[in-house]
């Protein structure tokens, strides 16, 4: 399997907010409603094309128990993006937004792209925090915003791009080094299937 980059991204926010689902229809687009509450942390990954370019996503999906946070922080430090999540149904997943993102910002990388999701937009009709809101929320704390929903997969391909395509820009303009290990990037390898035969006269 070849690439161009690596990147180390991670899934933060309130427990049961549908940080697993995403992950889930991220990388097998599917959805499964009786998902257990996350342990500690769970793995995915994912090659897509982003600006012309293979990036193998490397995806942490953290607990949000607050008995898990001593785990979880440690895959702050070495990744690239994060996905902070709430659920657009329970307004207290939200008002803890700005615990999880100071926590992310005192754990991560300088460099860390960090991008705004609320989940579950296939309840609408139990929305408890409305767009603008969320959208001010992000807005002031110089963050992309999209919503989204894991059982229809709207917008999660989305949100993984706006996170790829931050970190790409930060790469080109020399702004994140892939030879710093911490940052959460890594220059990608070359399938050794792809190479070309020499010729023999």
């Amino acid at each position: 399997m070849s690439y161009n980059y690596l990147f180390k991204l991670i899934i933060i926010g309130d427990s049961g907010v549908g940080k697993s689902c995403i992950l889930l229809q991220f990388t097998d687009n599917r959805f499964r409603k009786d998902h257990d509450l996350t342990i500690g942390v769970e793995f995915g990954a994912k090659l897509i094309d982003i600006k012309e370019k293979k990036i193998h996503l490397q995806i942490w999906d953290t607990a949000g128990q607050e008995n898990f946070r001593s785990i979880t922080r440690a895959y702050y430090r070495s990744a690239a993006g994060a996905l902070l999540m709430f659920d657009l149904t329970r307004r207290e997943s939200f008002d803890k937004l700005s615990d999880w993102l100071q926590e992310t910002l005192e754990n991560g990388n300088p460099h860390m792209v960090i991008v705004l999701v609320g989940n579950k937009l296939d309840l609408e009709e139990e929305r408890q925090v409305e767009y603008s809101e969320a959208e001010a929320f992000a807005k002031a704390n110089g963050l992309v915003y999209l919503e989204t929903s894991a059982l229809t997969g709207h917008n999660v391909q989305e949100a993984f791009l706006a996170v790829g395509e931050q970190i790409i820009d930060k790469v080109e303009s020399l702004r994140v080094d892939p030879k710093i290990e911490n940052y959460g990037v890594k220059l990608g390898v070359k399938d050794p299937k792809t190479k070309k035969k020499k010729c023999c006269k």
